[in-house]
């Protein structure tokens, strides 16, 4: 593997500046798969980890480089996980953060539980064929709000109220939201993993 350099498995860009940020410090840097042309892969699973593997193999299949992916999304516990791992694509296509925040809000009309947490899960993988992937989760527990607040972050972030600070995800600079976000937490357990 090139211990310099990984594939990410997304064309998003906002988990492209999370992660490079985050992975900077140990000297890694970050190509997404669109600046190879490699297509998004197909997610139809029902579980982060297995959408998350198959992204990563996909893109390393398509490359040949070692290859991160990610999948994550956001889990309110009185809809039953939804909208899970269809968040980014929850009000249908196209992909649409705003159109996204308006049905989970309009889901939780009238409901009093609140609870939701964002999840992550990474895979890093060294080739496609690779048996032994690397996988690391992270969950950052919080609740709905009633209506938006802030501007920073993108997805739910205006919705996702953080209990032990008083304000939204979307409320936080970059730098606080990538000390304490699911896919921070994520990505500091994966590097402790690749340094075990």
């Amino acid at each position: 593997m090139n211990p310099k350099q990984w594939l990410l498995a997304s064309n998003n860009d906002g988990k492209r500046k999370e992660f490079a940020a985050l992975l900077e410090p140990i000297g890694i840097s970050l190509i997404s798969q669109g600046e190879l042309a490699i297509p998004e892969a197909p997610e139809p699973y029902l579980t982060f980890l297995e959408n998350a593997l198959a992204k990563a193999r996909h893109a390393a299949r398509l490359s040949g480089l070692p290859s991160l992916a990610d999948d994550s999304g956001l889990c309110v516990d009185a809809l039953g996980g939804a909208p899970g791992v269809h968040s980014a694509r929850y009000a249908g296509e196209p992909k649409s953060d705003a159109r996204n925040n308006a049905l989970l809000l309009e889901r939780m009309a009238g409901i009093a539980d609140r609870r939701a947490a964002f999840v992550c899960t990474l895979v890093l993988i060294r080739h496609a064929e690779d048996p032994d992937p690397i996988v690391a989760q992270g969950r950052w527990p919080g609740n709905i709000v009633q209506q938006p607040s802030g501007s920073g972050g993108f997805g739910y972030d205006p919705l996702f109220w953080i209990n032990e600070l008083s304000c939204t995800s979307a409320d936080l600079s970059s730098q606080q939201k990538n000390s304490l976000s699911h896919r921070a937490q994520a990505m500091r357990r994966l590097i402790e993993l690749c340094k075990s």
